[in-house]
């Protein structure tokens, strides 16, 4: 074979493989998506704690530092955005006092039941036989959902007793989708100050649970196709948060699991509506046109970081 004919094989076969590579559009291998959230979890508060299982998910998949939360800093609107892809302007839960019979700003889009259409929603709409679960430690937490979306809710007043029946559920029914949210660390930050010890231990506990959480992955037998997402509702700064402050409004979100790379450190824009993006984009369903979430490609394998 002449050399200008192997340079032309060569293009070709590259032109090939740059396309394929290039068609990607969504990881793959990842069968079920696992979100924990961890209330009042500062980027600050995580760096300086002891968080050794949470450490070997940084070093094994990626992690964005400096996320950012909508406004203001509080549970109710935060947890919306992160299950909802968009911010309050567009789901209308403004405050901690919202509820749905007392809507002060109408969703932009709503379902027939009123609200705004979440992930949850979209994961039951897209796959109808998927078993979806929630698991919460504030109570507060599952009003903000439509229940009827989840095969099982269920409310539970201590971190240990919620993150048990968490693992106990991925252990015996391995859900396509799953949710938890855990209380505590919020609550060391209100009673004794961000970045106490307290505060810090209470991080530490919390790093111990997501280890149980582990175990019921592994105990699943599902550890190689799911993807866990890791993430709070917001920081905090003296005893409370809800303003504009850095400590307040800065959040990680750390990303592990199937077609992720390995220690990476997420450059692109993040924000707290971006986790439900990404969670539609790894189980492949369409998000609605009403979320501005964009999904945070760069941390799977596969993709880049955006150009500008």
């Amino acid at each position: 074979m002449k050399r200008s004919q192997q340079y032309l094989l060569m293009a070709v076969v590259f032109l090939a493989v740059s396309c394929t590579a290039g068609s990607q559009k969504t990881p793959q291998g990842i069968q079920h998506v696992i979100i924990i959230g961890i209330d009042g979890l500062s980027s600050a508060g995580l760096r300086k704690a002891a968080t050794p299982t949470m450490d070997s998910l940084v070093a094994q998949g990626s992690a964005v530092w400096n996320a950012r939360t909508v406004l203001p800093s509080v549970s109710s609107p935060n947890w919306a955005s992160m299950m909802h892809g968009a911010g309050p302007e567009a789901h209308g839960i403004t405050s901690n006092e919202w509820e749905l019979d007392s809507v002060r700003l109408p969703p932009v889009v709503q379902r027939e039941n009123g609200r705004f259409p979440s992930i949850f929603d979209v994961v039951r709409a897209q796959l109808p036989d998927a078993e979806i679960g929630s698991v919460y430690e504030w109570g507060g937490f599952g009003r903000l959902y439509d229940k009827a979306s989840v095969n099982y809710d269920a409310h539970f007043d201590t971190p240990d007793s919620t993150a048990e029946a968490f693992s106990q559920y991925i252990a015996t029914r391995k859900p396509v989708f799953a949710f938890i949210q855990l209380d505590h660390v919020d609550g060391a930050g209100h009673h004794y100050g961000h970045m106490t010890k307290e505060y810090l231990a209470a991080i530490t506990h919390a790093d111990s649970l997501i280890a149980h959480i582990l175990e019921g992955i592994a105990q699943a037998g599902i550890a190689d196709q799911t993807l866990l997402i890791i993430s709070s509702d917001h920081g905090g700064i003296g005893h409370g948060h809800g303003g504009e402050h850095p400590e307040e409004v800065t959040i990680p979100i750390l990303i592990a699991g199937q077609g992720v790379k390995a220690g990476y450190v997420v450059q692109q824009p993040t924000y707290t509506y971006d986790i439900a993006a990404t969670a539609a984009l790894a189980l492949g369903v369409t998000q609605p046109y009403a979320w501005v979430g964009r999904p945070i490609k760069p941390a799977f394998m596969g993709f880049e970081e955006p150009a500008y």
